[in-house]
């Protein structure tokens, strides 16, 4: 009979936050599949386990989920983890699962810590929709482009962000959205130094800037989806005609800048004029 493969969420920082039963099926399992063994090898001492550890990352698990799926087939029990939190969300992982599933091999899910559940949690903002984008690109051209995609999503967006381009990320948003806009940064979620700051973009990105500790640690970014304004059509024709000669030239952040100043309209008002032309180009 084939063995079974779990996938175990380990802590995302505080190792309270290991499930009992998370800990009863490592203990189980015949061998433990893990991002960065050294990593995991401290939490499973921390909780007296002592199995055979084998590295699994994004490097070599093309090749190495055959060799591993042949032990689950000759009847061992396998544990899937990563570094920090549910293997698979921004994890390696998927060519694992993947051939199990295709060999017939029962997958069972151990849920416990997840960042990116956790800053949704507390970051006050509507959770009823929400997408996660996973790791932004990494050059500031790319990010811009992802940034004006999502201007017009009205649903609670989420990724994640490295200590090294936090602030670059920040930046490059608050050239394509307004600087008011509401998001929230969670950093070392779970963990000592653990901070979580819900505010305006810019007045985040100062924070970023100003203090070297918001540049350190994991980040969780959870950004507010664009308000639907009903009042779009309270526009003139011919401020309507002005901020579509503006949209032909420039950003949205420009154009609606430009249109404040020479309609005198709310900016709010003309921001959401602007995204919902772009949406009708697009259609």
């Amino acid at each position: 009979m084939y063995g079974k493969l779990y996938v175990v969420a380990t802590p995302i920082g505080n190792l309270a936050d290991f499930s009992f039963r998370a800990v009863e099926i490592l203990k189980q399992v015949d061998l433990i599949a893990a991002e960065d063994t050294r990593h995991v090898r401290m939490l499973l001492q921390h909780y007296g386990i002592n199995k055979p550890l084998q590295s699994l990352h994004q490097h070599n698990e093309d090749h190495a989920s055959q060799g591993l799926v042949d032990k689950i087939r000759d009847g061992q029990s396998l544990a899937l983890v990563s570094d920090a939190g549910t293997p698979m969300i921004s994890d390696p992982g998927l060519p694992l699962v993947k051939l199990a599933r295709q060999h017939g091999i029962e997958v069972s899910p151990i849920p416990g810590a997840c960042a990116l559940i956790a800053a949704l949690s507390v970051a006050g903002l509507p959770t009823s929709r929400f997408s996660f984008e996973g790791f932004l690109p990494r050059t500031g051209s790319a990010r811009r482009s992802f940034f004006e995609h999502k201007l017009a999503d009205s649903s609670t967006w989420a990724f994640y962000e490295s200590s090294h381009r936090i602030q670059a990320a920040l930046e490059d948003m608050l050239t394509v959205f307004p600087a008011e806009h509401q998001i929230v940064v969670a950093r070392e979620i779970t963990k000592l130094h653990e901070t979580i700051v819900n505010d305006q973009l810019a007045k985040v990105l100062e924070k970023v800037q100003t203090d070297e500790n918001m540049r350190k640690g994991e980040f969780v970014v959870i950004v507010a989806g664009r308000e639907i304004d009903t009042k779009e059509d309270d526009l003139s024709e011919e401020q309507q005609r002005i901020l579509s000669l503006l949209l032909k030239e420039c950003s949205i952040k420009t154009a609606v800048a430009l249109a404040v100043e020479i309609t005198g309209q709310r900016k709010k008002l003309l921001y959401q004029a602007a995204l919902a032309m772009q949406d009708a180009g697009r259609a």
